[in-house]
């Protein structure tokens, strides 16, 4: 049995440098779904054509710099993450093999082996926020886990969140304590949210 060895994180992209390469569909997709989780990052976008959509969404937001030429080397300089949408393998082989020796973190659109690092689907519920990984397997499954979780995950849990929050910033003691009490606090939070073992089957 094979086992998903990913590290998960979180990155705070609004603190680092972002390159896309590519201004087709994919491009599309990968901007959006880095403006609707980091919309304060810093991204510059390179691409010789560039689609109308592209265009559109590079527009909407003042973080976003598009650029209508071809990928130069010096595109690099300064960039800590980097995401390649061009789909010609042979020039994303050439930009993975540069970007890996400055350490940069790459994402190449549907190209495990030029991956450093993968996308993942996305469950957000105010502050929560869940990824979801196949280890690149089936994006579709990934896909149908992000629906059931965002349907049975209720609207409520960002109050439930907040209110957590405020309890735990007025505990006194060491983390030990806090864990604790905090513990014996959300012990039945899934009964009182409806996400117990019962309504969680009959989905």
């Amino acid at each position: 049995m094979t086992m998903n060895e990913l590290f998960p994180v979180f990155l705070k992209m609004d603190g680092l440098s972002v390159l896309l390469v590519g201004g087709g569909p994919v491009g599309v997709e990968k901007l959006t779904a880095l403006l609707a989780n980091s919309p304060q990052a810093k991204i510059e976008v390179v691409a010789e054509t560039v689609s109308p959509a592209m265009q559109e969404l590079a527009g909407q937001s003042d973080q976003v710099a598009l650029f209508q030429r071809r990928f130069e080397y010096a595109d690099l300089d300064g960039k800590d993450v980097l995401f390649l949408t061009t789909g010609d393998r042979r020039l994303s082989e050439e930009i993975f093999a540069e970007a890996r020796k400055r350490k940069i973190l790459v994402n190449t659109a549907d190209t495990p082996d030029l991956c450093n690092f993968y996308m993942s689907s996305i469950v957000r519920k105010g502050d929560l926020k869940i990824a979801i990984s196949t280890n690149g397997k089936s994006p579709t499954m990934a896909k149908r886990l992000r629906e059931f979780l965002a349907d049975l995950i209720p609207g409520e849990i960002q109050e439930t969140l907040v209110r957590l929050n405020r309890i735990r910033n007025g505990v006194k003691g060491d983390f030990q304590t806090k864990v604790k009490v905090l513990n014996k606090i959300t012990s039945g939070w899934m009964d009182k949210m409806g996400l117990d073992n019962e309504s969680s089957s009959a989905q």
